[in-house]
């Protein structure tokens, strides 16, 4: 890990940079570096995996974090953060650079690495809704049952669609082969209990194509659930609420940039303006 002190003035930055945008796009990484420097007192950190990302996080004083990587990296830090209860009080700033990148297009990061790095000092923060489940762990967009193919890309906020760029493309196409997650069945019909607030939406005996679970962004989440189609297509049942509870048979979900499961039962509940992000002022 290294660390290099830069520009002293009031605003005091902790830069981490991850290591898989230094690998995917070392140009970008630059670039960020060198206009965070320029408009603030950083400190820049290069940690060498994740258990040291972790301790820099834990150690960053009063300085503001500011992540230099992909949709991963966020996730990653705003886990940390609320297993380490200290979510509420701290304000996040994201230069999206990496293969995935959907999520910060979606939660409406620039993905312009200048214009991130300028949004970073000169931005506004924003309180947004978090989805924690029952295990402690976090979404950030959506999550969506059976998990979307890869090449569909990360979830993203229950209002954005599934956003793909010019830039993310050819960053993908440049890195270096990605680690994937551990293989998925083929998406398919599904038997699950939908529970939201303590009501069934809808129960075992209808089989389900598709569901999505994603904040609204005011204290609830969207719930969309699409039945098995036989013949004309089914219309979807949609329900709002804080808190929807999935289980039945075996499923896995993904959620952000990654898969999760499989499990038998998991339940999200809304955590209304739970973390802050540094966004482009309006």
């Amino acid at each position: 890990m290294t660390e290099v002190a830069t520009s002293p003035t009031s605003d005091q930055l902790l830069v981490i940079i991850d290591p898989v945008a230094r690998r995917t796009d070392g140009e970008s990484v630059r670039i960020a570096k060198d206009v965070l420097s320029a408009g603030a007192s950083t400190k820049v950190c290069l940690p060498d995996g994740p258990e040291e990302f972790a301790r820099i996080l834990a150690r960053r004083g009063s300085r503001r974090p500011v992540v230099i990587g992909d949709d991963r990296a966020l996730v990653r830090t705003v886990a940390l953060l609320h297993r380490q209860r200290e979510l509420a009080g701290s304000v996040l700033s994201l230069v999206p650079v990496g293969p995935a990148l959907a999520l910060a297009t979606a939660l409406g990061v620039p993905v312009s690495t200048v214009s991130a790095a300028r949004a970073v000092l000169e931005g506004a923060e924003r309180r947004l809704d978090l989805l924690v489940d029952d295990s402690d762990g976090v979404v950030l967009g959506a999550l969506r049952i059976p998990p979307v193919p890869l090449s569909e890309g990360g979830a993203v906020s229950a209002r954005a669609p599934w956003l793909r760029t010019c830039q993310s493309l050819v960053r993908t196409l440049a890195a270096a082969r990605p680690v994937r997650p551990p293989s998925v069945p083929a998406p398919g019909p599904a038997r699950l209990r939908i529970e939201v607030d303590g009501v069934t939406l809808i129960d075992l005996d209808q089989p389900v194509e598709a569901v999505s679970v994603a904040p609204d962004g005011s204290g609830a989440a969207e719930i969309e659930v699409r039945p098995l189609s036989l013949g004309a297509e089914a219309t979807p049942l949609r329900a709002e609420g804080r808190t929807v509870t999935v289980s039945g048979a075996d499923f896995r979900y993904r959620s952000d940039a990654g898969v999760s499961g499989p499990v038998r039962t998991r339940t999200w509940r809304v955590r209304e303006g739970a973390w802050g992000l540094t966004l482009p002022g309006r």
